[in-house]
């Protein structure tokens, strides 16, 4: 099987890994990759946003599989180009996209499936958003409706901040996506990833993660777009995640396929739990980054196959193998993250690491400069450890830490703290 994978980060690089562990991956190209990725695999210049110069790509290549990594691909309707020209694609098409690139439609698909989820107030007049926050009051979350590069999420904890998010919002610095905004109620509770592979109808369950969204330990200063992640996440019991799958996910599915657009692909369900009852952050329709990395390391080669299930319309005969084991990676950023940060500095190390079923290190944001790896993104590396415990995994995990020299970068020292604790 001839392969494309769609996107350039560290959730690609793991992707790319779980798939060469499968042996019928015959030729795996990535689009654009990064020099990570260009170790194992070949990579392509390609507009991933353009579904027809993709769709022209697999031709040419004789592509058999496309999986799109990122969301904006799939918000394009790159996904929709390609089923269009007969090609068997994971990712859902630009209508169930909008689980993710609307804030407001997917507030409207949990109503009518009946999903718990934060009470909330839709607006596209700055006026009539300021008076809501102000009759609220704080804490509350402000959300631009669009996609914002994970950086459209405001957790005030004063109405002065709400206020000053909606005047940033509303004022362009989102751009399109913030011309509406959501403001929802703030949710008390403990945050955990639940990753859900569907083919329409079926839905599978591959496993759960926390994520550790903020820049400082002990979960610490701004949001980023994740420092580390592990998995499974605790939080995610056997009851939780029932009732995540029969309050949520079930029924969310079945409003898509009610309105004539079944979702196909992974779905990222993010939720806050309180009292053993899940309710809805937010849905993601593609792997979490860094969360990609720690199930797929768990998962192995039989990822290939669960999401070619999924793609094929077969998941109501698929089984995920799980071994009893736990994965844990951890983020190398640039210093300055998320705020201004230097490109260019050499990294040093990363080829003396061990690579093996227990440890990777994948590649965010680098590139090859004088055959040497350099820092060309904010978050470059995210190195991955599999143990038969959380504890062993984070171990190993630090380890590969310790042997990377890199001097204008940085990573938090308490990845798992909450489970580890």
């Amino acid at each position: 099987m001839n392969i494309l994978i769609l996107g350039g980060g560290g959730r690609e690089h793991s992707i790319a890994w779980a798939a060469l562990q499968n042996p019928k991956c015959d030729r795996l190209i990535v689009a654009p990759g990064n020099a990570g990725i260009a170790e194992i695999a070949d990579c392509a210049t390609l507009d991933i946003l353009d579904g027809g110069a993709v769709a022209g790509f697999c031709e040419a290549e004789a592509i058999d599989f496309v999986i799109i990594g990122p969301e904006a691909p799939l918000a394009a309707g790159v996904a929709d180009r390609l089923r269009e020209a007969g090609l068997l694609v994971f990712g859902p098409g630009a209508e169930a996209a909008r689980l993710e690139a609307s804030k407001s439609f997917t507030k409207m698909i949990c109503d009518a499936a009946g999903a718990p989820t934060a009470a909330y107030g839709h607006f596209t007049d700055h006026a009539a958003a300021r008076d809501y926050v102000q009759a609220q009051g704080a804490p509350i979350v402000v959300k631009a409706d669009g996609l914002a590069a994970g950086k459209g999420v405001i957790v005030a904890e004063t109405e002065d901040q709400a206020l000053a998010a909606l005047d940033d919002m509303f004022g362009g610095e989102f751009g399109a996506a913030g011309a509406e905004v959501v403001i929802e109620e703030f949710m008390t509770g403990e945050e955990a990833s639940f990753f859900v592979l569907c083919d329409g109808e079926t839905a599978l369950p591959i496993g759960t993660a926390q994520d550790h969204k903020r820049v400082g330990e002990g979960d610490t200063g701004p949001n980023t777009g994740g420092m580390g992640a592990y998995s499974p996440a605790p939080v995610m019991t056997e009851a939780v995640t029932q009732k995540a799958l029969d309050q949520i996910v079930r029924p969310v599915l079945a409003e898509m396929v009610r309105r004539g657009t079944p979702y196909q692909g992974v779905l990222f369900v993010g939720l806050m739990i309180e009292d053993g009852q899940p309710r809805l952050v937010e849905f993601n329709v593609r792997f979490g980054d860094p969360e990609c990395q720690v199930l797929m390391m768990r998962l192995g080669g039989q990822a290939l196959d669960l999401m070619q299930a999924a793609a094929e319309g077969r998941l109501d005969e698929a089984r995920v193998n799980w071994a009893e084991d736990h994965a844990l990676t951890v983020v190398m950023a640039a210093n300055g993250y998320p705020g201004d940060y230097d490109k260019g500095s050499v990294i040093n190390g990363v080829e003396d690491a061990p690579e093996d079923s227990f440890h990777q290190v994948f590649h965010a944001g680098t590139a090859r400069k004088d055959g040497r790896f350099v820092a060309s993104g904010g978050r470059v590396l995210a190195l991955t450890a599999r143990g038969a415990t959380l504890q062993e995994a984070a171990d190993r995990a630090y380890g590969l830490v310790d042997r990377i020299d890199w001097p204008q970068g940085f990573c938090r020292r308490d990845i798992g703290w909450r489970a580890l604790g």
